[in-house]
């Protein structure tokens, strides 16, 4: 049973590739834990995302583990949007924890490399797998890895407050539909970031472009400073038109049920000005 606010990759690998290897999985709202509770009789496994990928919706660890565990299956989370800067899955209830170290471990845009982190029991059937099948770090990436987590918390934070500032500006922008960043009062999320992130909203948010994908193709098609890329959590800000990079394995039902506009836009905040962020976006909606 997994989470339907995920990373599109992840949603190939339930919907498409498992299933060749006699895997089934059932997608559900994060936030329905009726259906969640009645999808886990007889599952094998509770997956989700911390803060789900694009739409930023923040996960309730707790409510979600509590059900896991109900129905003795193992809950496991992952954590690359909040790093644990932000949240330790394992400490509110999730048995495994997963990053995408690319992303804000790394943190400068320069390596590959995935982390699974839980007891030694569960992750010995992973390190086999590892072992036969290759996904094993380069001791040169795990370097990179070691030297980004120096500075991942001054990154992290930094990331954080420029996002903010960034939602704020963009929530009364005549140009922009939506915003959705935990970290503003308005947002859906923004009780289980106060709680589960320390009140801090992340380095990503999403918002919607007036006019759909032709405008929101425009609009970053003028950004100076914000580059279009497909990554996130590095110093750099980056942004994508989910439809478009990230998601483009979604059909249009399953991008209109996981709550994807045709205009969406994601954006990893770096660690840039935050003027020079904001002065970047206006001049592009501007125009």
């Amino acid at each position: 049973v997994s989470a339907r606010q995920l990373y599109g990759g992840t949603h190939d690998l339930l919907t498409n590739i498992l299933p060749r290897y006699g895997i089934q999985s059932t997608m559900v709202d994060v936030d329905d834990f009726d259906e969640i509770d009645r999808a886990l009789e007889g599952a094998k496994l509770l997956y989700c995302e911390t803060i789900g990928n694009p739409r930023i919706t923040v996960a309730d660890l707790p409510q979600l583990a509590q059900l896991a565990k109900h129905h003795r299956v193992p809950l496991v989370v992952d954590n690359t949007f909040a790093s644990p800067i932000l949240c330790r899955p394992i400490e509110l209830g999730a048995d495994i924890s997963l990053h995408s170290a690319t992303k804000f471990l790394g943190g400068h845009h320069d390596l590959i490399a995935g982390i699974v982190c839980g007891a030694p029991s569960l992750l010995e059937p992973i390190a086999e797998v590892a072992r036969e099948l290759g996904p094993v770090l380069s001791p040169f990436n795990a370097w990179l890895t070691l030297r980004g987590l120096a500075t991942l918390q001054l990154r992290v934070e930094r990331s954080c407050a420029n996002a903010l500032q960034i939602a704020q500006l963009l929530e009364s922008h005549p140009r922009i539909d939506a915003v959705y960043y935990p970290g503003l009062p308005s947002d859906t999320s923004h009780a289980l970031a106060s709680a589960l992130l320390g009140g801090r909203g992340g380095g990503t948010l999403g918002f919607d472009v007036a006019g759909g994908r032709d405008a929101a193709a425009a609009f970053q098609d003028r950004l100076l400073l914000v580059k279009r890329a497909a990554s996130l959590g590095g110093t750099r800000s980056l942004i994508v038109h989910a439809a478009s990079i990230t998601h483009t394995q979604l059909t249009a039902e399953e991008l209109e049920a996981a709550g994807i506009a045709s205009g969406f836009c994601r954006m990893s905040v770096g660690v840039e000005d935050a003027e020079d962020l904001i002065a970047d976006l206006t001049q592009a909606l501007a125009a």
